[in-house]
């Protein structure tokens, strides 16, 4: 069984982080809380958390909690400190990267963003966004109990799934069959890829006639795209005038995107649209008989929050038809107010013979 110490910690939290940074963690130490030392690990032997990273990114940072009951200590020189992938617990996954050497002080949380003393080759490991890695110190000689420092734990209990020791012999063990009550101070911290905000979704529209004819068939094509970076959720507004009669419509999807319910009438509802997908919509209906005037057709895409577009000018899509005009060769009909006649006057009979 490892052997603890409950102690009232002034904890040295050292190492910023930056705004687009998230520090992974399990336990619940703060500055001045309570926490226990645990002694009992032999060299070789490893105290591991296990956490899950709420963001894709890179892991920048490996973060461990050291102290001794005096808080006065020497630095000490560790074996490791390792990243592993997931795997299945308390058993971790393959070896992602690994700090050799790491100087720990005491009573401080001690962090490492370079992988060599000289600080030139930075911490970085891939991350996606809800994976979870294990970040285990291993030590290089047994601490003196209740002299040394050692790991530190929280008081309120062990996690479920989130605690491991490697243990020599045995292998990796859930830290709670080894009678440790609290989570490991070990913590990590990603550096959150960026996360887009803005969707320029565009509209364009077409017919596929240059001009209607009433009592005709007519048929729009309506293309809805998104040229990122962000998906964007956004409602379609076309609702078509009075004298475009009974259009019904079909979406064709791409590139994820979801399209509105319906089929036909107005095109009006709720879509979805990840980055480079597009909505392809053909309409068709027919133009009222009679009908003389402009005919008018607009469809409009109003992107929903916290996304934002950067181009509000290719939001509306507009499209405005003039009635067919009928090419006839004679317009006014055959027998025109100013008739430009022509007579034909036979020959004479001269008794020669024409000239050839």
């Amino acid at each position: 069984m490892r052997k603890h110490v409950w102690m009232a910690l002034a904890c040295a939290f050292s190492g910023g982080v930056g705004a687009a940074e998230v520090t992974l963690k399990n336990d619940s130490l703060v500055d001045f809380g309570s926490a226990a030392i645990v002694w009992g690990f032999i060299g070789g032997e490893m105290a591991g958390a296990w956490l899950t990273s709420p963001c894709e990114g890179n892991l920048v940072a490996a973060q461990v909690f050291w102290r001794s009951p005096t808080g006065t200590s020497a630095a000490s020189i560790q074996n490791a400190i390792n990243i592993y992938r997931s795997g299945s617990f308390p058993q971790p996954g393959d070896l992602a990267q690994e700090i050799l050497g790491p100087v720990l002080n005491d009573n401080a949380l001690n962090e490492w963003r370079y992988l060599d003393e000289n600080n030139t080759l930075p911490l970085s490991v891939p991350v996606a966004a809800n994976e979870t890695v294990v970040v285990a110190l291993e030590f290089a000689q047994t601490p003196q109990q209740f002299v040394d420092p050692s790991v530190v734990r929280d008081v309120d209990g062990n996690t479920a799934g989130r605690n491991v020791i490697f243990a020599n012999p045995g292998g990796w063990i859930n830290s709670a069959l080894a009678g440790v009550q609290g989570d490991w101070v070990i913590r990590a911290v990603v550096n959150c890829t960026a996360v887009a905000t803005t969707a320029d979704v565009g509209v364009t529209m077409s017919a596929n006639l240059p001009a209607y004819t009433a009592g005709a068939p007519l048929q729009y094509t309506i293309v809805v795209t998104n040229a990122g970076p962000a998906a964007a959720n956004a409602t379609l507004v076309d609702t078509f005038p009075a004298a475009y009669q009974s259009p019904t419509w079909t979406c064709t999807p791409s590139g994820g995107a979801s399209c509105p319910a319906g089929g036909s009438g107005s095109i009006v509802g709720a879509v979805t649209l990840p980055a480079s997908s597009q909505l392809s919509f053909t309409v068709d209906g027919s133009v009222a008989s009679g009908y003389s005037g402009t005919l008018a057709n607009s469809m409009a895409a109003v992107v929903s929050g916290p996304i934002t577009d950067p181009d509000s000018n290719n939001n509306i899509a507009s499209l405005e038809l003039e009635a067919a005009v009928s090419d006839v060769i004679f317009r006014n009909g055959f027998d025109d107010a100013n008739p430009q006649l022509w007579r034909v006057v036979p020959a004479r009979a001269t008794g020669r013979r024409p000239a050839r």
